[in-house]
């Protein structure tokens, strides 16, 4: 092996452009392995190899960029970075446009920017770190735009390398530069579109090419939001007090210079803004650096940046306010740091970069990639706008008082949960603002409910669903009792189908039926016309005994379909009616071999060779009795109810029964997110009050 890295050596020092070529392409695929990366140095390759990263071109330089990036990966060749090195790459990422050049050239200052500052005495020097970049970037100060620009190449490897020294550049600034220094890295960066880039390659096809500096960045994302929420608003530093100051200064309007303004009015005027100088605003006191706790220059940031962009809009709504009572001022300031900690709550900003590559580890296959993903939080401040007008349309639209505060909030935090929450990953930013603008208030507060059922749910779960099934049973017991009682109370039907040509109106016949009082037999007569009073039961000709009857059969399903979908003399062929029809034997069936089935609604026996015949059939005059008397028959014989209309009545009646229940529960009896709502008391109630159950229904 020492021989033949010798001869490689050789190689690179030929004075054959063909020799050096082979030889570095040939290194680059061995020089990844460090016991050969150690043997080569031995060998003086380290040498050969900077001076062709320095002064070769074409493909040379390329296998020579490649197999240097190679050997900085394995930690080794770092005596030989210098600044000659830095300044020869960074001068190709500038001017250099072949692709296989860029990329070795990325991954070495990669390795450069991340290489750790301990041990080594080149540190000292400032050979590595973001600072080490400094002076090169100094000689070729369109580097960061060239290298922005590069997220936009359509070679994915390119692309990746540009994002992955970018993550290296934002972190080593954000780790080690001074306080002063690394958000003026941050805005530059951003003011070359670097977010847009990088929103734009989350929401491409391309996401396996890209997963894991995209990852990164959005952790780094994160990194940068909880590091501004943890500098506290400090008055004493210049960039806070200058800050706090433009956004009073934004919220001041010229009236010096309108006509028919008085001295007087102009003093009495400013005296009043002086006193409320900060509350105006929307603050809660006036010293407006404690409303800051909880958001920190994250809360500052945001909050100026709406100022700054939404002058005439925050002008307008200052003057708005002023004119209502105090009580019903929409406090602007203080809605919006609330829709930054909320914002800050929906993403996990406190969530460790750990915690997202152990994600990443269990959402690695392609399916799943859309889960890690969110390219919303990259346009934070434009979501914090739109959240903050949202909060505007609510707080108008529902008529809020100061004291309603806390509710508004909480109609925010759900509003951004569904709609933010529930973006997929390649939804335009514009299309979610568009629609945290026009939520429905009335949706908003079904969510509402939803959620609050959840939480019981959360709480209780297992009692909660035997809650439910309890209260299923008992409200399937009351709704037979309603329909046996329909059946005992006897209805009129007609005999045959009323759309049939042989049925003129002078033609038709009636049946009466009626159950009798001990429920065992069903009575019926024919009558030429409905009688004025209901014929008494032992006069009725006929009566079958039900447990003669082997299965009831109707078209009312199909009846109900046909007659919502359209009017009957629009679909000349539609069932247009009902017909109930009840079959059996003609002798009663009884012994053990009786069996049933609830979904033909079918009784057999083995004594089935009596002979099954039609023993009854009757047409009702609407869905509704229809509904009553066919799932009266089935519940008569212990079967399910079939009916939309039936199933319905037992779903309402058992969910009233479950939120009447629930209405004896205290608040505090279950986990609340934020503050448990108060308690009503009954101060100036009497007892005339009513409850409407069935209301709306």
């Amino acid at each position: 092996m020492e021989t033949s890295i010798s001869e490689l050596v050789e190689r690179l020092g030929s004075d054959e452009d063909a020799v050096r070529k082979m030889a570095v392409f040939k290194l680059q695929g061995s020089i990844g392995d460090p016991s050969f990366a150690d043997n080569f140095i031995a060998e003086g390759g380290l040498t050969r190899l900077r001076y062709l990263t320095l002064h070769a071109s074409g493909n040379t330089l390329a296998y020579s960029l490649t197999s240097f990036a190679r050997l900085l990966e394995v930690d080794k060749g770092w005596d030989l970075v210098d600044q000659d090195m830095v300044e020869r790459v960074v001068e190709l990422i500038v001017t250099h446009p072949l692709v296989n050049i860029l990329r070795g050239a990325m991954s070495i200052l990669v390795s450069i920017v991340s290489h750790p500052y301990s041990g080594n005495h080149l540190s000292q020097d400032g050979n590595f770190g973001f600072r080490a970049l400094k002076p090169a970037i100094a000689i070729y100060p369109q580097f960061l735009e060239m290298l922005v620009n590069r997220l936009s190449s359509a070679d994915h490897a390119l692309c990746a390398n540009a994002l992955q020294l970018i993550n290296s550049l934002m972190r080593d600034s954000i780790t080690n530069e001074a306080d002063t220094e690394w958000p003026k890295f941050i805005q530059k960066l951003q003011d070359l579109g670097v977010i847009r880039a990088v929103y734009s390659l989350m929401q491409g096809t391309a996401l396996q090419d890209h997963v894991h500096p995209l990852i990164e960045f959005q952790s780094l994302t994160k990194v940068l939001l909880r590091k501004w929420r943890e500098i506290s608003l400090d008055l004493e530093r210049p960039e806070h007090r200058r800050a706090l100051k433009g956004i009073y200064l934004a919220s001041s309007h010229e009236r010096s210079h309108e006509k028919g303004v008085e001295n007087g009015d102009e003093m009495r005027q400013s005296k009043k803004h002086s006193s409320e100088k900060w509350r105006r605003l929307g603050f809660e006191t006036e010293s407006p650096s404690t409303q800051f706790e909880d958001t920190g220059f994250l809360g500052m940031m945001d909050l100026a940046d709406y100022v700054r962009n939404h002058q005439d809009e925050f002008q307008k709504m200052l003057l708005e306010q002023s004119t209502k009572p105090p009580q019903q001022r929409c406090p602007i300031a203080r809605a919006s740091l609330s829709v930054t900690s909320i914002l800050y709550q929906h993403f996990e900003v406190d969530k460790s970069e750990m915690d997202d590559s152990k994600g990443y580890l269990l959402l690695e296959s392609r399916s799943n990639l859309d889960k890690l993903f969110e390219p919303l939080l990259l346009h934070w401040t434009r979501l914090h706008v739109a959240g903050l007008h949202a909060f505007f349309r609510l707080w108008k639209a529902t008529g809020a008082e100061v004291e309603d505060y806390g509710k508004i909030v909480e109609l925010i935090r759900i509003l951004i949960e569904s709609v933010v929450g529930g973006a997929p990953r390649t939804k335009d930013v514009q299309e979610v603002e568009e629609e945290l603008g026009n939520f429905e208030y009335g949706r908003l507060r079904e969510l509402q409910m939803e959620l609050l059922e959840l939480t019981y749910e959360d709480a209780w779960g297992q009692h909660l669903q035997q809650m439910r099934e309890e209260l299923y049973h008992e409200a399937l017991q009351f709704v037979k009792e309603q329909r046996i009682r329909c059946l005992l109370h006897g209805a009129w039907f007609l005999n045959e189908d009323p759309n049939s040509s042989d049925a003129g109106t002078e033609q038709r016949s009636w049946k009466y039926a009626q159950l009798s009082h001990n429920r065992r037999f069903l009575h019926f007569g024919d009558f030429d016309s409905i009688l004025e009073s209901c014929p008494e039961l032992d006069t009725l000709p006929e009566k079958i005994d039900l447990s003669s009857i082997s299965s009831v059969v109707s078209n009312i399903s199909a009846s109900s379909k046909d007659q919502s979908a359209a009017p009957a003399k629009d679909k000349p062929h539609a069932v247009s009616y009902t017909k109930i029809t009840v079959h059996g034997y003609l002798q009663p069936v009884h012994g053990t071999g009786d069996t049933q089935k609830s979904n033909g609604h079918r009784r057999t026996s083995s004594r089935s060779a009596q002979g099954e015949s039609a023993l009854l059939s009757f047409c009702p005059q609407s869905t509704s009795v229809a509904s009553e008397w066919l799932d009266g028959l089935l519940m008569l014989l212990n079967q399910q109810p079939i009916t939309a209309e039936t199933n319905k009545l037992i779903s309402l009646i058992s969910d009233y029964g479950l939120k009447i229940r629930l209405l004896n529960v205290r608040f505090d009896d279950v986990a609340f997110a934020g503050e448990a709502p108060q308690v009503p008391g009954r101060d100036g109630l009497d007892d005339d009050y009513y409850y409407d159950v069935f209301g709306g229904s």
